[in-house]
C-alpha cells in the first residue's frame, strides 16, 4: 500500500479519535448537566449520557480495528487469518452501534421530551449502522475468498 495513503488514513483516524475523546470528556458531561436542568427531559439524562458514551466507544473500537487492518495492509499481511479478528471487531462495533440506536429510539420515543423527527433520525442512524455491519460482512466474505486463493497460489508457487 502506498506510504502516503497509509499516512493520510492514519492522520484521519487520529483526528477522529481526538474528536471522539473530546466528545466523551466534554460534550457528553455537558449534555447530562443541561438535561438535568430541563424539567421535561431530566429523566433522560442518564440513559442518554450512557448511550452517548457507549456509542462513541463503538466508533473508537471500530477505528482501532481499521487501524490494525491498515497496518496489516501496509505490511502485506492482510490476507491472513489474523485479519479476520480485526474485521470481526469492526462488524461487532457496527452491530453494537445498531443495538444502541434501537435502545435510544425506545428511550426517546415515549412522551413529549423530544420531537418525533429526532426519533426518526436515530432510527435512520441505526439503519446506517446495520448497513455498515452488513457491508463489512460482505467484505469479510471477500477477504476469506482472497485469503483462500492466496494460500492456494502460495502452495502452487
Amino acid at each position: 500500500m502506498n506510504r502516503w495513503t497509509v499516512l493520510a488514513l492514519r492522520a484521519l483516524i487520529v483526528l477522529l479519535a481526538a474528536g471522539l475523546v473530546t466528545v466523551q470528556v466534554m460534550v457528553v458531561p455537558a449534555m447530562v448537566r443541561d438535561l438535568a436542568a430541563e424539567p421535561d427531559a431530566a429523566h433522560l439524562r442518564w440513559p442518554l449520557g450512557l448511550i452517548a458514551l457507549l456509542g462513541v466507544g463503538t466508533v473508537e473500537v471500530a477505528l482501532v480495528g481499521v487501524w490494525q487492518l491498515l497496518t496489516m495492509a501496509r505490511r502485506d499481511t492482510v490476507f491472513s487469518r489474523a485479519a479476520f479478528r480485526w474485521v470481526d471487531v469492526v462488524i461487532g462495533a457496527a452491530v453494537a452501534a445498531w443495538l444502541l440506536a434501537i435502545v435510544l429510539a425506545f428511550v426517546l420515543a415515549p412522551g413529549e421530551a423530544v420531537a418525533p423527527g429526532l426519533v426518526l433520525l436515530v432510527v435512520l442512524g441505526g439503519v446506517g449502522a446495520a448497513g455498515i455491519a452488513l457491508l463489512v460482512l460482505v467484505l469479510r466474505t471477500l477477504l476469506a475468498k482472497a485469503t483462500t486463493l492466496r494460500t492456494e497460489l502460495d502452495e502452487v508457487i
